[in-house]
């Protein structure tokens, strides 16, 4: 239980600062992104509004500013090449008097590409483009922003190792103190647990006083509804105390301290067989489809009851002259139990509900069968702790399947 909790809490906290931390590293990239790439559609912008009286009469501007956005230096830093296309996109001139490094065949074959997108602006290898659609025809940019996007990715990866390296610490911390963290809570579960075992094993004394003292007044006064009243509630609470210990021991650290491999399907076919019989004569039809040779590690007793819980279940509460069935078989590499019954589920909204302690859907009806509401709840329990989980669905209304996979 304790490590149970302790993992709940680590899972909690790691996927909360996780999160914070993925917003942090989203927020900081997303936001250097817009940044950058509105800078470089400015200056983009810029060039192609000058474009030509800066390529052609760079002299003609005075000190500083031939390039827009930039100091002194800035046409020794920005290169950028520009293409001018007719309406059609047929190139019919180009200007490289900032870049050295492309070549006509190469612009042109870029200019292709990008007017193929047909966007207006993006990415393309190590150029930021803008495509400028006026009525003289068409001017595509491309400026060169290796640099920025070397920067771009630098920034990705620092805030991603950053942010690895604090989940790394966080959960080591998370670990230290998680254990402190919890102890409140925990401490509350072993006072419940405790306080449920000592009030079990305090009630039984009083409830076989009056379960001998109702034998032998029943001696005296045989068939005494009164009497017989009692011996039946003296049963049911001594049934219904003794699941209460059983659920709270199910919650201990260690409930099945020796575990071993054992088979099934053997375990099975001896739980199921009366039941088999007992459906019998109360009119009930039952089939079962148990593979052979299942194996299985973890405690034959509390399988078996498990089963045991199922099959009463689907006996008390199917319909008269109803349908049960229960499937014991292996898919990938898990054993899975199921057992299925017709019955009435129209006034049942949330069959998960089914697996709280002591939730009935029909408590007049359970008082009249015998239920307690803790069998499901020690299912669910049985199951998880033997790793596994439990589950229930309806697909008609009509039939109810309860689904144990281990």
């Amino acid at each position: 239980m304790l490590k149970k909790i302790q993992r709940r809490f680590i899972l909690a906290a790691m996927a909360a600062f996780g999160t914070v931390m993925l917003l942090i590293i989203v927020g900081i990239n997303a936001a250097n992104y817009y940044r950058t790439t509105s800078m470089q559609d400015h200056l983009a912008r810029e060039l192609l509004r000058r474009g030509q009286k800066a390529v052609a009469e760079p002299k003609s501007m005075p000190p500083g500013r031939r390039i827009p956005g930039g100091g002194p230096e800035a046409e020794f830093m920005t290169r950028f090449f520009t293409v001018y296309c007719d309406e059609n996109g047929d190139i019919r001139g180009m200007s490289r008097d900032y870049i050295s490094s492309v070549d006509e065949e190469t612009a042109e074959e870029y200019t292709r590409v990008v007017l193929a997108k047909g966007k207006e602006r993006g990415y393309y290898g190590d150029y930021r483009y803008f495509v400028d659609r006026s009525g003289k025809g068409i001017s595509v940019l491309f400026l060169n922003v290796a640099i920025q996007i070397q920067s771009m990715r630098t920034l990705l990866f620092v805030s991603l190792l950053i942010g690895m390296a604090s989940l790394l610490l966080v959960l080591l911390l998370v670990i230290l103190f998680s254990r402190r963290a919890i102890r409140p809570y925990v401490k509350n579960i072993e006072r419940q647990r405790q306080f449920i075992t000592d009030a079990g094993h305090e009630l039984k004394t009083p409830i076989t006083s009056i379960a001998t003292s109702a034998d032998i007044a029943a001696m005296a006064h045989e068939g005494d509804e009164w009497i017989d009243n009692i011996r039946k509630q003296t049963a049911r609470l001594t049934k219904l105390v003794g699941d209460m210990v059983a659920l709270s021991r199910l919650d201990e650290e260690t409930p099945f301290p020796e575990k071993s491999r054992f088979s099934v399907s053997e375990a099975a076919w001896e739980t199921a067989e009366p039941f088999a019989h007992l459906a019998k004569a109360k009119g009930k039809n039952y089939s079962q489809n148990i593979e052979e040779n299942l194996m299985l590690y973890g405690d034959r007793t509390s399988i078996q009851r498990m089963i045991s819980i199922l099959l009463d279940n689907a006996v008390r509460y199917s319909d008269d002259g109803g349908q049960i069935q229960m499937q014991i078989y292996r898919r990938k590499g898990k054993v899975c139990i199921e057992v299925s019954n017709t019955c009435d589920l129209s006034d049942v909204s949330d069959l998960d509900r089914l697996f709280d302690r002591f939730y009935r859907m029909d408590a007049s009806r359970s008082a009249t069968t015998g239920g307690t509401g803790i069998g499901l709840s020690m299912v669910r329990a049985i199951a998880e702790t033997h790793g596994g989980k439990a589950t229930v669905q309806s697909d008609d209304g009509k039939r109810i399947c309860f689904k144990v996979t281990l």
